[in-house]
């Protein structure tokens, strides 16, 4: 089993879970705001529907050869996301169901040599066809929580959040506001993994998903626990705005689909 089997799992999951949510809303729930700003529901429907055939263009890409940009250029996306975002519920649930499809086809035809071949988005780095998938989950994962009907980032899957942080993580480098983040057993409290020699801001420490949820925008981090960085635990607190997420993969990956992602070995330990 590979980390594209893996992740088809997830994704199918996740994407039925999507559906369910938009089949119960309404065109007025849809014209009303979503959590991100200036965005409805529609808008964050529309954007999840256009992102799927976006990604089935970085296979063709992989797969053929040919050069396919995800998006013709960033006002064609915005274009794409504006021309449907007032469209009736009916017809956004359909859209957001054929375009899954089509993306779920796309990964189907896809020969096993080609999960190798380098891709890029529209922002780099490039990166191999193999964690397409892992990108398209995350879009459905963030953006279903983003509609603010129902489902959060509280209900995200565990092995969403162990990965996702862990990429965050891989590319947050230089770009930290803080010095150290410590991921922390929601159960037990103890230390999952300590990431350090980041920036120079306090240490913060939180669980894996009160983590991830602070450094993908979708809170602004009350909550967390700040410490100065070789200090004593402070108080709850609110750490400084990470940066813009998310860049569309780390640097360096693997380029054969690895077992599975993470790495074997790096989910809970110290580093």
């Amino acid at each position: 089993m590979s980390v594209i089997d893996e992740i088809e799992r997830e994704l199918t999951e996740a994407t039925e879970r999507l559906l369910a949510t938009a089949a119960r809303l309404t065109d007025e729930d849809l014209r009303a705001p979503s959590l991100l700003p200036g965005w409805t529901r529609g808008h964050v429907l529309a954007h999840i529907a256009r992102n799927a055939d976006s990604y089935v263009n970085l296979l063709a890409w992989a797969r053929t050869g040919v050069r396919t940009p995800q998006y013709a250029s960033a006002r064609a996306r915005e274009a794409g996301i504006e021309a449907g975002a007032g469209r009736p519920a009916g017809e956004q649930l359909a859209d957001l169901r054929d375009s899954a499809e089509r993306f779920a086809a796309a990964v189907g035809q896809m020969p096993a040599e080609a999960w190798t071949a380098p891709v890029s988005g529209m922002n780099p780095p490039d990166h191999p066809a193999w964690y397409v998938p892992i990108r398209r989950l995350r879009e459905v994962e963030v953006h279903h929580a983003d509609l603010g009907a129902g489902y959060g980032w509280a209900d995200w899957p565990e092995t969403y959040v162990r990965r996702e942080l862990y990429d965050t993580m891989l590319w947050l480098g230089d770009e930290s506001p803080v010095g150290e983040v410590v991921a922390l057993d929601p159960g037990t409290g103890d230390v999952l993994r300590t990431w350090t020699g980041l920036g120079d801001g306090p240490a913060v420490e939180g669980t894996p998903r009160e983590l991830l949820a602070w450094l993908t925008g979708r809170t602004d981090g009350t909550g967390l626990r700040l410490a100065s960085p070789q200090g004593h635990l402070q108080q709850a607190g609110r750490p400084p705005s990470p940066p813009p997420w998310p860049k569309p993969s780390p640097a360096g990956l693997p380029a054969e689909p690895p077992s599975s992602w993470p790495p074997p070995g790096t989910r809970e330990e110290r580093s």
